[in-house]
């Protein structure tokens, strides 16, 4: 995924009533911009570490920066805009990225599904094998002391819990389940399930696996110019 104008640079001065930050341009200026993350952005968010924004062209919006990127203070940089998950989640399956994903005839985005009145990000067709429901989560909380480790989620999740049990059902039912980490901090070398912030979420991440859900994790290669998922990353309970 391409930025197109290439991202803006500025100095984080504070994110606060969860969709707004503040920032600082070269200028010394200060502005207003949209933050897409609701999350607790566990070490993402620290004033005075460099950020890029994007700039949209629709006059309808209030403000039209949208954070995208933070480099941390040990260099580590980090996708903070959850809606590129999905989005590099759909190149890199119609790319030929994630090996795992492909043979299929048909992508669909944002369907139905479930009895829990879900939306699957992805969902992939064939007339030669089942359905394949995949359901994208972004990586981003990195554990410093424990080199490269990388956990999931960074907050208690009702709604990652709910989207578990419906992967599970889907298994059961004789559909493909897929729940695909796309691991959008440079910083991070493996995936585990965040037990010590939400049990509740690790243990029916492991049920949905015993039941035969299976989980890929996928870095992204991140710049001011451009995003994609580009190798596979080793994940363990």
């Amino acid at each position: 995924m391409k930025f197109d104008p290439p991202l803006e640079s500025a100095t984080l001065v504070k994110r606060y009533k969860r969709f707004l930050t503040d920032i600082t341009l070269p200028d010394g200026s200060e502005r207003t911009i949209h933050c897409a993350n609701t999350g607790a952005m566990t070490g993402c968010a620290t004033p005075g570490n460099k950020v890029w924004y994007s700039t949209s062209d629709n006059p309808k919006r209030k403000y039209p920066n949208s954070w995208e990127l933070t480099e941390t203070s040990q260099g580590h940089r980090i996708c903070i805009n959850t809606v590129r998950a999905n989005q590099l989640a759909v190149e890199a399956i119609e790319s030929g990225v994630i090996a795992e994903l492909q043979g299929y005839d048909q992508l669909q985005t944002e369907v139905k599904y479930g009895n829990e009145n879900s939306r699957i990000d992805i969902l992939l067709n064939s007339e030669n094998q089942p359905k394949c429901y995949i359901e994208v989560k972004s990586v981003t909380l990195l554990d410093e002391e424990l080199q490269g480790q990388g956990y999931f989620p960074d907050a208690v999740t009702t709604r990652g819990q709910k989207h578990l049990r419906e992967l599970t059902e889907m298994v059961q039912s004789g559909s493909r389940a897929i729940l695909l980490f796309t691991v959008l901090h440079s910083g991070i070398e493996k995936v585990s399930p965040a037990l010590h912030i939400d049990a509740k979420y690790s243990q029916l991440l492991k049920y949905a696996q015993e039941q035969g859900v299976e989980v890929l994790c996928y870095k992204a290669e991140l710049s001011s110019n451009e995003i994609k998922l580009v190798k596979s990353l080793k994940f363990s309970h």
